[in-house]
């Protein structure tokens, strides 16, 4: 087993913890912004930071005008440089800050890369704004085509220049590149290219005053750009102490992953301040490389890492437990805003009734056959397809939905089965599938034919492998093909009767849903009135239905066969199964993201709506069996199905399992890595 102390480490999983810095600063006195500076990162050194970024030009001051080219400025600057960089001899975070620096006659606007008393590099601002408000170009040279130099500064003589990369030599893919306001407000900015070249950590030291509507402005590139390179972007503005002759300071600080936003700063404060944000630097290298299209890019620009020189330092990572400053979504397919759920289910609920219209006009069918059990699935997939009749102005009716009652259907489930077929006015039928069954298990001679109370998988899949048989064979009857209800969630698991089973259909329409958004969208297609009356009101029902196969009859207290018995909790599986599926974590990480967003009822961030007394925690003992049963079952004994399911619309941007898209894996695979990486990772 690990030390403790290192699986709950950020470093242990390929994270760092990194700040945007908004100091008061002090118009026109380096010594005391030096100070400033100071006093925050030792505050970041006491928070476990790796990285602190500070405005632009927070020792010089941005809005001092003319002042920039007095040398009495200048050479204070220098010396609130040499302050930082002597305290920073016994702080763990690396600070860039922003200063005006002389060079070769010329005065440039600056950003240096500081850490452990070193000076690491100088990189000068490429596009300096001489626009409206802006008069940069009268006080500063520009950065662009300086490459390969060095500067003295502080004592010490540093790589200058818009070629450089920083990089950790002891803590693997801290790579971190640095532009300065204005560069990423151009249409290239110079951050792209030290994304190709490398960098997953993108920093702007910004001043950039604030004007009505900018703060959005600002987010939106944040945002673009760290989607668009596949990095971390973190952006620092100015913020109160700056002169307001003209213009006024917000302060605003944002860190954005992945064009999500992980933090962002209180606007407009008086008191200095960090935003913090732990990022996860394997993820942002994981992503790169499964996107063959960033490397693309990085070869059709030439290979830009060729171009940049390679900064390493030493990190000297501590892999203490520093807790989690992120935001974990315990459903990870499913917002957490009203707007974003209201979109995304909007979304995927188009997503299936269009990929259906369009296969039933394709094949000309004259009707749809499905299963209706009452539970979630196939309710879900019923009123996709009453939809998908509705667009393509055919009636309901074409829709023959079949109860197919076996040894342990509740009475509550068919009886919602029946309310929801009659409100929503298909077809409607039942077939008892009991008298078959007991006829195939007598065949082949299993114990229950005989009156033994034995209730194995055989039991099981005799009863679902007659119900699908009877589907296909209805659908030949009656010209139709057979709608699929299964889910995501159980493709992943193989929780699903192989061959003309619960695993086979015609269109598997459910295919791209996992179990933890099917509820969701149920619940807006009554919310956003997509049916309303009878129907809405069994829709709701159906909602507080236990998830359950009804495939062996109660125990001697009554209690149904519930499937998170035993499975496990879907919430936790269709959690592991975004993680590895949309993004490769190894298992101990997706362990140590599991324990921080389910360890307490309050921990993490909840679904929309998700009622109180329904608030799960799981410990990571816990976390950690249900994960194993997920990888055991992912990788090693559910492919095979997988590799012949049915089609299906893919719906969710975390992925699909179709081995004609998203997932292709061997069937004859083994769990044994990805157990064995758990095991030896857990304290």
């Amino acid at each position: 087993m690990a030390e403790a102390h290192s699986f709950y480490s950020l470093h242990r999983h390929g994270m760092i913890r990194a700040g945007v810095c908004t100091p008061v600063g002090t118009a026109g006195d380096p010594a005391t912004n030096a100070q400033a500076t100071i006093a925050l990162a030792q505050q970041g050194d006491a928070e476990g930071a790796d990285l602190l970024v500070f405005p632009e030009l927070n020792v010089t001051s941005y809005a001092i005008d003319d002042l920039h080219l007095q040398d009495t400025i200048l050479d204070a600057t220098e010396a609130g440089i040499a302050a930082i960089v002597a305290a920073s001899a016994a702080l763990k975070p690396v600070l860039l800050v922003g200063a005006a620096l002389r060079r070769s006659g010329r005065v440039y606007n600056c950003a240096l890369a500081i850490a452990r008393g070193r000076i690491l590099g100088v990189v000068p601002k490429t596009y300096l704004p001489n626009y409206r408000e802006y008069y940069e170009k009268r006080w500063f040279a520009s950065g662009v085509g300086l490459t390969g130099l060095d500067i003295d500064v502080a004592g010490q003589s540093v790589p200058f220049g818009t070629d450089l990369i920083f990089a950790a030599a002891d803590l693997a893919d801290f790579l971190f590149h640095i532009e300065i306001c204005e560069d990423y407000w151009a249409p290239a900015p110079p951050s792209t290219l030290g994304a190709l070249a490398g960098a997953l950590v993108l920093c702007n030291l910004s001043a950039s005053n604030i004007v009505i509507g900018k703060a959005r402005e600002r987010a939106m590139l944040c945002a673009s750009q760290s989607a668009r390179a596949v990095a971390a972007y973190l952006y620092a503005a100015s913020g109160p102490g700056e002169s307001t002759t003209d213009l006024a300071w917000d302060g605003q600080g944002m860190i954005y992953e992945l064009g999500e936003l992980l933090a962002t700063s209180e606007r407009f404060e008086l008191t200095t301040e960090i935003t913090y944000a732990d990022i996860d630097l394997e993820r942002l290298r994981l992503e790169r490389a499964r996107m063959g299209t960033f490397n693309d890019c990085a070869a059709a620009a030439g290979h830009p890492e060729t171009r940049f020189r390679r900064i390493d330092f030493a990190h000297q990572p501590d892999f203490a437990d520093r807790g989690l400053r992120r935001g974990l979504r315990r459903f990870p397919f499913v917002p957490n805003t009203p707007a974003k759920l209201e979109e995304d289910c909007y979304e995927a609920f188009n997503i299936q009734v269009e990929g259906l219209r369009k296969r039933l006009a394709s094949t000309g069918s004259k009707h749809l056959i499905i299963g209706i059990s009452g539970g979630l699935d196939s309710t879900h997939a019923l009123i996709v397809a009453c939809k998908a009749m509705d667009r393509l102005g055919r009636p309901r009716s074409d829709i023959l939905g079949f109860t197919l009652p076996g040894f342990a259907t509740g009475e509550e489930t068919k009886a919602n089965a029946w309310t929801l077929m009659r409100a929503l006015g298909i077809t409607g039928a039942e077939i008892d599938i009991r008298p078959a069954a007991r006829q195939m298990l007598a065949d082949i001679g299993h114990a229950f034919a005989d009156g033994e109370p034995v209730y194995d998988v055989t039991f099981e899949n005799v009863q679902a492998g007659l119900r699908t048989d009877y589907l296909f064979r209805l659908a030949n009857q009656h010209r139709g093909f057979v709608l699929g209800t299964g889910d995501l969630s159980e493709l992943a698991l193989g929780w699903c009767t192989y061959g003309v089973g619960d695993q086979m259909s015609h269109y598997g329409i459910n295919a791209g849903v996992p179990k933890t958004l099917i509820q969701y969208l149920i619940r807006w297609s009554v919310q956003s009135g997509q049916f309303d009356g009878e129907a809405a009101a069994v829709l709701t029902a159906i909602l507080d239905t236990e998830i359950s196969p009804e495939l062996v009859p109660a125990d001697a207290d009554g209690k149904m066969q519930s499937t998170q018995d035993r499975i496990g909790p879907y919430e936790l599986h269709d959690f592991f199964l975004h993680y590895i599926v949309r993004h490769g974590l190894r298992p101990s990480k997706i362990a140590f993201l599991a324990w921080h967003a389910w360890r307490d009822s309050e921990a993490g961030h909840w679904p929309i709506d998700f009622p109180k007394d329904a608030r799960n925690a799981y410990d990571l003992p816990t976390i950690a069996r249900w994960l194993e049963e997920f990888l055991f079952r992912f990788f090693q004994t559910s492919q095979f199905k997988r590799s012949a399911m049915p089609n299906g619309p893919k719906v969710s941007a975390g992925g699909a399992l179709s081995p004609r898209g998203d997932w292709r894996a061997p069937s004859d695979g083994v769990a044994a890595p990805w157990i064995d990486e758990l095991r030896s990772a857990l304290p």
